[in-house]
C-alpha cells in the first residue's frame, strides 16, 4: 500500500491497511478491533465505513495496532483530526499540519496545490489577468484590481502559479495559461472551495457601486420542495456550463470576471419541524 503521508483520507487508509494485511494473512475485523484494545469485534470495520470516529484514546491504539511512530504517528494524527473536525477552522488546522509534515519529508501531497491555489481569490484572478498583460510588472497588475492587492501579493501568486504549471512564463517574460487542472479528493475540494467563495462573496458586495453596465445582480425568493430544488440545481449546473462554453469561445478577452451563482435557504424546512413535532 501507499505511504501513509500520500493519504488524506484516515478512513481510506485504514481500511487500505485491513485489505493489505488480509491479502497476506488470515487477518479479520475480529482480529483488527481486538489488537487495537476495542472490545466490541466490529469496532474497526464501523470506523472504517464512517458510522463511529475515532477518540483521542483510540487514535493512540489504532496507532500503535499498525505500528505507527515518528512524522507518521503525527500524521496520522492530523489526518484524523481532519476527518473528524466539527468545524471548517480546525479542519484547516489539521490540514495545514498534514502539508507541513509532507513537505518536511519531501513528500507532495496532490491536494497541497488545490487547498493553496483556492486559499486566495488572486490566484485564480491572476491566472486570467497575467496573459492579458504581457510584459506587465506585479505592480501594473496590481492596480487593474478593484480590490486591494499589493505588487509583493501579486508576486506571490504568480509565483505560485508557475511553480505549479497552472501558468507557463515564456522567454519574453510573458505568461500564458497551461492547459493543467489541479485536483484532489472530494473532501479537500469540499474544504477549499468554502473558503474561495466566502471571498468571492464578499467582493460581490463592492462590485455594487459599478456602473449597471458593468456588473448584472439579480435575484429572486421562492418557496420550493426538495424536487423543485434538485431541478434547480440541475438548471443552475447547465447554465454554468453553457456560460463556461461561451467563455472558452472568446478570442478577445479584455477583462476578468467572476460569476457566483447563489441558491441558499433563507430559512428551515417546514416538512422538517412538523417531523420533529409529531
Amino acid at each position: 500500500m501507499k505511504p501513509i503521508i500520500e493519504y488524506s483520507n484516515f478512513r481510506q487508509y485504514l481500511l487500505d491497511y485491513y485489505e493489505e494485511r488480509k491479502r497476506v494473512s488470515a487477518f479479520s475485523w475480529r482480529e483488527f478491533s481486538k489488537v487495537a484494545g476495542f472490545t466490541s469485534s466490529s469496532y474497526m470495520k464501523v470506523v472504517c465505513d464512517g458510522k463511529s470516529k475515532l477518540s483521542k484514546i483510540g487514535v493512540e491504539r489504532v496507532a500503535a495496532a499498525i505500528g505507527l511512530s515518528g512524522f507518521e504517528l503525527d500524521y496520522f494524527r492530523a489526518m484524523v483530526k481532519f476527518g473528524q473536525a466539527a468545524n471548517e477552522e480546525t479542519k484547516k488546522a489539521a490540514y495545514r499540519d498534514m502539508l507541513a509534515i509532507a513537505k518536511v519529508h519531501k513528500v507532495r501531497v496532490l491536494e497541497g496545490d488545490l487547498f493553496a491555489y483556492y486559499d486566495t481569490w488572486r490566484n485564480p484572478m491572476m491566472r486570467e489577468l497575467a496573459p492579458l498583460m504581457p510584459g506587465a510588472t506585479p505592480g501594473e497588475m496590481a492596480k487593474m484590481c478593484y480590490a486591494e492587492t499589493s505588487a509583493q501579493e501579486v508576486r506571490e501568486s504568480l509565483d505560485f502559479l508557475t511553480r505549479t504549471g497552472l501558468l507557463k512564463k515564456e522567454k519574453d517574460g510573458a505568461f500564458k495559461q497551461s492547459e493543467t487542472s489541479v485536483s484532489g479528493t472530494p473532501d479537500a475540494t469540499r474544504l477549499a472551495l468554502r473558503g474561495m467563495h466566502r471571498q468571492m462573496a464578499q467582493l460581490a458586495a463592492p462590485a455594487l457601486e459599478l456602473p449597471a453596465t458593468e456588473r448584472n445582480f439579480s435575484g429572486v425568493t421562492m418557496g420550493v420542495s426538495r424536487e423543485s430544488y434538485d431541478r434547480i440545481v440541475k438548471a443552475l449546473d447547465d447554465c454554468r456550463r453553457q456560460i463556461i462554453a461561451i467563455a472558452a469561445e472568446d478570442k478577445g478577452i479584455e477583462q476578468v470576471y467572476r460569476l457566483n451563482l447563489q441558491l441558499f435557504p433563507l430559512t428551515k424546512s417546514v416538512k422538517e419541524s412538523k417531523n420533529e413535532k409529531a
